[in-house]
């Protein structure tokens, strides 16, 4: 059979039609009878050497030997058989070398359905990125409530502030306690599991509420302080250990075409219970310690995520590499709809760990080695982003806009209002993600980012209430456009690079860098902004303005094309070496002939 003849046949297809439309029975039949053949006689060609991109094995075509025999066959039936036998073969040598997306052509809507219980699970999931959420907001915004002003702050110019050095350090531990929480938790997952170190994290952050919760007890102010100071921490760490733990599992669950809208769930979610924070807030704005009622609604948010881990099936890709694949079927099965053979995952996320098993151990160390450190270098940065962009200050938008002029009621009406237009924003980046590339939209936002920062640093060279007015105005533009683009496209970026067998510390590290980052920018804010200090203010927007187009030359040069792409293809990919320009047009050439014929093959099958 001539090479061109190959390109007639589409894999999926068959696959399809053999195991999810049933054929008549002589075509399973012939299948069964083929595939013993072949592979006699790939134990006699496996003695041959063989080239990468020329041998059958790699580039999925069969011998020419085999060949010539089917273009022998004069009936239509014989054709057809021949026809099954090369896509047999094909399949083998496909699978074993390099997986690809067979379901890229479907819709965002018809992958919801084919994989609903996986979209039902994280959404589960998403109940430790609420924690996060309205952790991250609640710890952020009392700080603008006049009760815990009064409690925690001091009196300048007549008005209550909170110290730049205490801000800075309520500000800076709990991302850096959520540091070490990342590294913790993606060794004790590796070592436990998924659904145990979900419900360990989630315990642990009941402590630290409980702990802010009777911070105001003290008399003293400066113990006040240092307990809401530890009980911060506590809590971090806790909430480091549970969003490293929730990325690894979804993004080890979730199949190619569905990982870039699902895994906008963080930023959506995130906003979502910042909202509900925010809600809380204002309405415990003016009581008498309405900060301790806002800390304890802390709680039904940490048992969220441990309810959670109760229900959840483990992660099939954990328990194969503990060996433990009986397990392993039972969870594949209760994620896979009903009918479907949990084997087909299963033998595809065996072939992704042994391929990279064969490369290295799973070690943090082995993160940092080789092809590995570069997929680590764009984890790293992709957890910096939100922090370029300004995220850190947006958390504490409400605070900011105070000391930039605005009254506490309205400074509380402005950060809700931003909140409603980014989960708007990033709800309609799920279907942009499945739209648009990764790479384009992380250029594209940043570009028009900073010059949103950079308008807005401009209106802080002025004084009055258009600048007041404009610095509210500016950072909600900010959340819009980051929502669209970079903020969820971040989450994705960092998922989906790092390979799967050092997955859970790849995630560890994302997430270590940033609470680092997230420390560091906490720390320093306060600093810039805070009257007793730089009281830059509005002039702030510049700070970030540059940081944005940091971000945006970078992204050009390391961020890569990833969308669609199966774990298999992006470790080829990598392993390549490609430039991250031109991972966009890698061609997978042993699917050619599956994605070239699916319309052949339909008419030869039947």
């Amino acid at each position: 059979m001539p090479h061109s003849r190959l390109k007639m046949l589409s894999l999926p297809h068959v696959l399809d039609a053999l195991f999810f439309n049933p054929r008549p029975l002589f075509v399973v039949t012939h299948c069964r009878q083929l595939r013993h053949q072949r592979q006699a006689s790939h134990r006699v060609s496996d003695e041959r050497p063989t080239d990468l991109h020329t041998s059958s094995e790699s580039s999925g075509l069969p011998d020419r030997n085999a060949m010539s025999d089917h273009t022998t066959m004069s009936d239509d039936k014989s054709v057809n058989v021949g026809r099954l036998e090369a896509v047999n073969s094909i399949a083998s040598t496909n699978t074993s070398e390099l997986e690809t997306n067979h379901y890229g052509h479907l819709t965002l809507w018809q992958s919801i359905k084919k994989w609903r219980r996986v979209v039902l699970y994280c959404i589960g999931m998403t109940s430790a990125i609420l924690m996060y959420g309205y952790d991250y907001v609640i710890v952020g915004t009392t700080s603008a409530m006049p009760s815990f002003q009064q409690d925690f702050g001091q009196r300048l110019n007549n008005k209550w502030i909170l110290p730049s050095l205490w801000l800075g350090l309520w500000n800076f531990v709990s991302p850096g306690c959520s540091m070490v929480g990342s590294l913790i938790g993606g060794l004790f997952q590796d070592r436990y599991g998924r659904r145990a170190s979900l419900a360990v994290g989630s315990f642990l952050s009941a402590i630290g509420v409980a702990v802010c919760f009777i911070s105001n007890l003290s008399p003293d102010i400066h113990a006040r302080r240092g307990i809401f100071l530890a009980g911060k921490g506590f809590q971090g760490g806790a909430i480091g250990m549970v969003m490293t733990t929730s990325q690894t599992y979804m993004s080890e669950i979730l199949p190619p075409n569905l990982r870039g809208p699902l895994l906008a769930f963080f930023p959506i979610f995130t906003l979502l219970g910042q909202l509900t924070g925010a809600a809380v807030i204002f309405a415990c704005m003016n009581m008498e310690n309405g900060y301790t009622i806002c800390f304890a609604s802390q709680w039904p948010f940490s048992a969220l995520p441990l309810l959670m881990a109760f229900l959840i099936p483990e992660s099939p890709t954990y328990l194969l590499r503990r060996n433990l694949d009986a397990k392993a079927q039972k969870a594949q099965a209760k994620l896979d709809v009903p009918g479907a053979d949990p084997e087909d995952t299963l033998d595809i996320i065996r072939r992704n760990i042994e391929h990279e098993r064969r490369q290295t151990k799973a070690t943090y160390i082995d993160s940092f080695r080789g092809v590995n450190l570069r997929r680590t270098l764009i984890i790293m940065f992709a957890n910096s982003l939100p922090n370029m962009f300004g995220l850190t200050l947006l958390a504490k938008s409400s605070y900011f806009v105070q000391m930039v002029g605005m009254k506490a009621n309205l400074s509380v009406i402005v950060l809700i209002l931003g909140l409603v237009c980014g989960l708007v924003a990033n709800i309609i980046s799920i279907w942009v993600l499945s739209r648009i590339g990764r790479r384009r939209l992380i250029l594209t936002t940043l570009l028009l980012l900073t010059l949103v920062w950079t308008a807005m640093g401009i209106a802080g060279c002025f004084s009055g209430p258009v600048t007041v007015w404009y610095t509210a105005i500016s950072l909600i533009a900010v959340v819009i456009v980051a929502g669209l683009g970079v903020w969820p496209a971040s989450h994705v970026v960092s998922a989906e690079t790092s390979a799967l067998h050092l997955r859970s510390k790849a995630q560890g590290i994302g997430w270590f860098t940033a609470g680092a980052n997230n420390a560091i920018f906490g720390f320093v804010l306060p600093y810039m902004f805070n009257p007793d200090k730089g009281n830059l203010k509005a002039k702030t927007g510049f700070v970030f303005a540059g940081l944005c187009a940091l971000g945006l030359v970078v992204s050009f040069f390391v961020v890569p094309e990833m969308k669609g792409r199966t774990p298999a293809e992006i470790d080829r990919m990598f392993e390549s070496r490609l430039p991250a320009r031109q991972f966009r047009h890698w061609t997978n050439l042993s699917a050619e002939p599956e994605k070239k014929g699916s319309a052949r093959l339909e008419r030869s099958v039947v």
